[in-house]
């Protein structure tokens, strides 16, 4: 291939020191009810998170506007949720499934987060775990989209997820989860989240990195 001789390929990360801090995680949710199941599950995941030695983060949408780079970009909401995107090391969205799919709320938190913000980019090199909850049988139509969305992102998403069936039968009356084979499940994505996480994050920069890119900074 003539036209790639003299190109500098970057195929080896930089020998640095691993970090030492707690995983930073930012969590995402997709209902404003008053007793929303995709919260719920985004905070037992919190509460597994916390206790596997993560600094966990929440973003509550409530105010977020609706999409609309022209109007509301210096919004006080958006400028939080790109703040808490940039601090993360890994996410996870938890949203429930409307007509077949992830809701509006959750669609707009991710809307509103950009690839690049200049020389920096909110999402790129993250790792990512996806969740839902659903008022019937169990589907995984909101996981796969959100996967789509993740990758779109450039995010790291994990194998695994976990998809809650019937939600209003697995929360006690406090909100926690019910000890059932969903919230195993749960551990087992944020645990697989934690170890995607320690194995990535000190290489975010060299997993997002692309040739083309570099070709363009130097055109």
């Amino acid at each position: 291939m003539e036209y790639l001789k003299g190109e500098n390929f970057k195929l080896k990360p930089e020998d640095h020191t691993l970090s030492s801090h707690k995983p930073r995680i930012l969590i995402l949710y997709g209902s404003l009810r008053e007793r929303s199941y995709s919260r719920l599950l985004a905070e037992e995941a919190g509460k597994i998170l916390d206790y596997m030695g993560a600094e966990v983060k929440f973003f509550n949408p409530d105010g977020l506007p609706t999409y609309d780079y022209n109007r509301s970009v210096d919004h006080p909401k958006v400028q939080e949720i790109r703040e808490l995107s940039l601090w993360s090391e890994g996410q996870v969205w938890s949203s429930p499934e409307l007509h077949g799919n992830i809701s509006g709320l959750m669609k707009t938190q991710i809307d509103w987060i950009p690839l690049s913000i200049g020389a920096v980019r909110p999402t790129q090199g993250r790792t990512l775990a996806v969740m839902q909850v659903s008022g019937g049988s169990q589907s995984f139509n909101a996981v796969n989209s959100l996967r789509i969305l993740g990758r779109w992102m450039r995010m790291i998403t994990i194998p695994n997820q976990s998809s809650v069936a019937k939600a209003y039968q697995e929360f006690n009356d406090d909100g926690t989860m019910k000890d059932s084979g969903f919230r195993e499940r749960v551990v087992d994505v944020m645990e697989e989240l934690m170890r995607f996480t320690y194995l990535t994050r000190d290489h975010a920069d060299f997993l997002v990195d692309r040739y083309s890119e570099r070709k363009k900074a130097t055109q």
